[in-house]
């Protein structure tokens, strides 16, 4: 029997098997209002079979997009449409999560396919902020760093954020906290340079983070899971670690959150990343076996044998997929077929499905 194809439960949420659609940005959106595309690109993964479809990196306020295509959800007007995806999704038997964002010193810039270089204000762009006056790269906008009060402003966006995903209709939040974000940018020594309650040791530069969770946390239910995606590694020396992550995770495990979604990287740029298929999957392992939280393995997972033997090898309790889903939406009922795990289809696909 296959092992991806069992259910997972966690809080009050059954899914139906171990495959996430990871957070994929779309660059679609118009003032942070989603449309059709992001009906057809979330919903089509649900009619695929995955038992958990996450919409993007959703930011929390109007500065907190990487991109001014990026969806929002800073303001009621966005909820309408987001709720007509997550019936969608429901429908078809999946659960609608939303990743909640703020891209920090990385945001303001063009979507990729157009460049993706720094917008200004005077072209499009806005005043980026982070924990401290460093940019990401040479070209880049130099970042403002953030006053005390200006933090706790955005930790207020978070939370009034989860509010307005729990009347959109979503059932799972990840707060991301990976990529070099403004979330992973207070937590790694290479981008966190402040000399107050953030900055400095490892229990202030994590403070930022345990905050946010503290504040959503108390708007979203109880019965409701709560996920953390973090960049297990900076893959460089002096950066944010293996061993951090593994601290972390123990914290976060005793502030509500249920999964940590297990990515690297993305906070500096000429890393070294020895890329090969689940070649993440480690983290996830290690933190794991030595926190007992769940973990979440993503990163080069492109075949239904990779993704069973992470699940039944005990490396993860769930498979969050993103290319992979880009080339095939229907990758889990072909992974299904694979494994033999006899998954149902939708009844208006069934004359399709081989015998």
């Amino acid at each position: 029997m296959s092992t991806l194809f069992t259910p997972l439960k966690i809080r009050s949420i059954e899914l139906k098997n171990r495959l996430v659609v990871s957070p994929m940005c779309q660059y679609s959106a118009e003032d942070g209002y989603a449309n059709d595309w992001h009906l057809v690109h979330l919903g089509s993964r649900a009619v695929g079979g995955a038992a958990l479809v996450i919409s993007e990196a959703t930011a929390v306020s109007p500065e907190g997009r990487i991109s001014p295509a990026d969806l929002g959800l800073w303001k009621d007007g966005h909820i309408d449409f987001l709720k007509r995806i997550t019936s969608f999704i429901e429908q078809q038997g999946s659960v609608a999560g939303i990743q909640l964002a703020h891209a920090g010193r990385k945001s303001s810039i063009q979507v990729s396919w157009k460049g993706g270089e720094s917008l200004t204000p005077e072209n499009g762009g806005w005043k980026t902020l982070a924990p401290s006056a460093v940019a990401f790269k040479e070209g880049d906008l130099v970042p403002e760093e953030l006053s005390l009060s200006e933090v706790k402003r955005i930790i207020g966006d978070f939370k009034r954020a989860a509010e307005r995903a729990l009347k959109a209709g979503f059932k799972v939040i990840e707060l991301h906290g990976a990529h070099g974000y403004l979330i992973h940018e207070f937590l790694s020594p290479l981008s966190n340079f402040r000399k107050d309650d953030y900055g400095g040791s490892f229990e202030n530069r994590i403070r930022f983070l345990l905050e946010i969770t503290e504040a959503v946390r108390s708007v979203w239910p109880e019965e409701l899971p709560l996920f953390v995606r973090i960049s297990a590694t900076d893959w460089v020396e002096n950066g944010w670690t293996e061993r951090d992550s593994v601290k972390l995770a123990s914290v976060l495990k005793t502030k509500g959150v249920d999964l940590i979604d297990c990515s690297t990287g993305g906070n500096i740029t000429g890393v070294r990343i020895p890329l090969k298929p689940m070649y993440q999957a480690g983290f996830a392992e290690s933190i794991r076996k030595e926190t007992g939280i769940l973990t979440g393995a993503v990163g080069l997972i492109t075949t239904s044998e990779e993704a069973e033997s992470l699940i039944a090898e005990g490396r993860a309790d769930a498979v969050f997929i993103a290319r992979e889903f880009l080339r095939d939406p229907y990758f889990a009922h072909r992974a299904a077929d694979e494994l033999k795990a006899g998954a149902q289809w939708p009844v208006q696909y069934e004359r399709a499905k081989r015998k």
